[in-house]
């Protein structure tokens, strides 16, 4: 079993507070978030952006091994996962993801392309864990 870590601070309410988020590998390191990053446009991150990080990078990874798959390397991919989060039943959710997919394959047909985008979107680690949120994918062959 792989483990890795994420952490979290936290001070104060929810609108004057403020938090910081790290990771075990200190690619972040105590990265400054609240209220107004999350909801407004302060400096900062937010569990959106680093899940939309996160869901992308996952994807683009299990895109990757599909090509393999298929004998296919890619040149680049690209990927953006933008996130939506919208107030539901007094509270807020994810309730949308969508992947933004372009990507340079030599030799890829558009069939064989859009097939193995559409298996990484559903197959991908990260896109298994939400379930919650509807996942839909826009793919680009370059």
């Amino acid at each position: 079993m792989i483990k890795k870590t994420g952490s979290a601070k936290w001070s104060g309410g929810l609108k004057d507070g403020k938090g910081y988020v790290s990771t075990q590998s200190g690619a972040l390191s105590d990265q400054p978030y609240g209220f107004n990053t999350r909801f407004e446009d302060g400096k900062g991150t937010n569990p959106e952006e680093l899940i939309g990080a996160a869901h992308a990078g996952c994807f683009s990874m299990a895109l990757s091994n599909i090509l393999g798959d298929k004998d296919l390397v890619a040149e680049d991919i690209a990927t953006t996962a933008t996130v939506m989060m919208e107030q539901q039943d007094g509270g807020f959710a994810i309730t949308k993801i969508h992947l933004d997919l372009t990507a340079k394959i030599p030799g890829a047909t558009e069939e064989v392309f859009q097939e193995v985008a559409k298996t990484a979107k559903e197959n991908c680690p990260v896109s298994k864990l939400l379930t919650g949120a509807e996942i839909t994918l826009t793919a680009k062959l370059a």
